[in-house]
């Protein structure tokens, strides 16, 4: 929690430091009207309430010149200068590091000057924090002042005694705020794409955002493809995290990104130098997705089984995986028609029937549906419709481990299942005759 509260006020003093309000030093001869002020240069004609300001504008200790500003605003509350009393106390707050001060003063500014550009960006990094832990109310907050600020910037005038140098840092600085926090809403409402939109302004502002760079990771590799730059960002978001010794989040990021890797590759290997390689690249390379193999798919796997084996040496639960897929591509449909050839030329054209060991599911007197693979035998599906060749006196109970005698006729890829006709159950072996006296 202290580090996040560092890291927030040091966002802060980014934001802040480059310049004050621009106030204006009144003298009492513009304030009781003597020569005529610039257009632009605001006046305060009441001695006393010019007094006031300047002591609390001259207050040095951050805590007594919030307060006397604070005072200040209370006492004059139509003030010219109301507004920037506020900046003031703002800023006061920022330097005392009153986080809870700076929220409320930031918002009342808002409340007058809804456009304030300042008060904005203070708003949008202290409520992504706390959206960050959980905080619905202030995720919404969040969402509405990030999209506010990126409306207000290119709009945005340089303030008055600020080179345009510190005009333009000031300005990315924001940019990416306010970028990274919209990456945030969108990610928290699940749109990928426009996540990674923002977060990748964000990223390409300051790539050492340590919270922005693993949320365009998450975008990238949530969106649907999955986008595999996203492993990249992992890379440099795991980085950001070693280089702070961030152990939570660098364990938090690691599993999460390498499960990401395994279910598209199939497997850890490549993972530490695919991460490595990462690693010393300052900009993301173009052919980055090549470096990483997809994993066969089933429908593949069931192709790559027929061509590196001999299809009369495989399982029947290999046939069936086969035979499962043969509408995923013509691949797969000559593949589960060597197969059925296979079969067929067991049965020899049907001359010749099959035993096959196989758990009852559900029988009639005509009928058994049976699993044969293990799989099936566990989660008790049928693969096997027997149509048996003369209804049966004693038929198998459910459940029972049988063999089972027939001709497989054809089957149905999905959900999979085995014809077979001509069932008959195994003869018991006759019981031997008594011995005679």
């Amino acid at each position: 929690m202290r580090h996040t509260r560092v890291k927030l006020l040091s966002t802060l003093f980014l934001v802040l430091v480059f310049f004050a309000p621009s106030l204006g030093l009144f003298n009492s001869t513009l304030a009781f009207g003597q020569q005529t002020p610039p257009a632009s240069q605001k006046v305060i004609k009441d001695p006393a309430e010019y007094n006031a300001y300047i002591t609390a504008l001259n207050t040095q200790d951050p805590d007594a010149k919030a307060a006397a500003m604070e005072a200040f605003v209370k006492q004059y509350p139509q003030s010219v200068v109301l507004r920037d009393a506020l900046e003031q106390a703002m800023d006061a707050y920022r330097l005392a590091a009153n986080v809870a001060k700076l929220e409320e003063v930031a918002k009342r500014i808002l409340q007058l000057t809804p456009s304030n550009i300042r008060a904005l960006t203070i708003v949008t990094v202290l409520d992504r924090a706390k959206a960050t832990n959980g905080d619905q109310p202030a995720l919404k907050e969040m969402c509405a002042d990030a999209q506010a600020g990126l409306q207000q910037l290119p709009t945005w005038q340089k303030p008055e005694g600020l080179s345009d140098g510190d005009f333009d840092k000031l300005k990315q600085q924001m940019t990416d705020i306010f970028n990274g926090a919209s990456g945030f809403c969108a990610l928290q409402a699940k749109k990928f794409p426009e996540a990674r939109d923002f977060l990748t302004k964000a990223f390409q502002i300051d790539p050492t955002n340590l919270q922005d760079v693993y949320q365009l990771a998450v975008a990238d590799l949530e969106t649907s493809p999955n986008d595999l730059n996203g492993m990249w960002y992992c890379s440099k978001a795991i980085t950001l995290a070693q280089r702070t010794n961030n152990a939570q989040a660098e364990n938090g990021m690691l599993t999460y990104c390498k499960a990401k890797y395994r279910k598209y590759h199939g497997g850890n290997d490549g993972w530490d130098q695919l991460m490595s390689g990462a690693t010393a690249e300052n900009a993301l390379p173009p052919d980055f997705a090549s470096r990483i193999k997809r994993a066969p798919t089933p429908a593949e796997l069931a192709v790559h089984a027929v061509q590196e084996n001999s299809v009369a040496d495989l399982s029947f639960s290999d046939w069936e995986f086969i035979l499962s897929f043969r509408d995923a591509s013509s691949a797969n449909k000559d593949a589960a028609d060597k197969v059925w050839q296979a079969i067929q030329a067991k049965e020899k054209g049907g001359e010749a029937r099959l035993k096959i060991p196989v758990k009852v599911i559900s029988v009639t007197r005509d009928t058994i549906q049976a699993a044969i693979t293990d799989e099936k035998q566990q989660t008790n599906q049928a693969d096997l419709q027997v149509t048996m060749a003369k209804p049966m006196l004693h038929p198998p109970a459910a459940g029972a481990m049988i063999d089972i005698i027939g001709v497989i006729t054809d089957y149905v890829p999905s959900p999979f299942r085995f014809m077979m006709k001509e069932g008959e159950l195994p003869e018991k072996p006759s019981k031997a005759a008594p011995a005679k006296p």
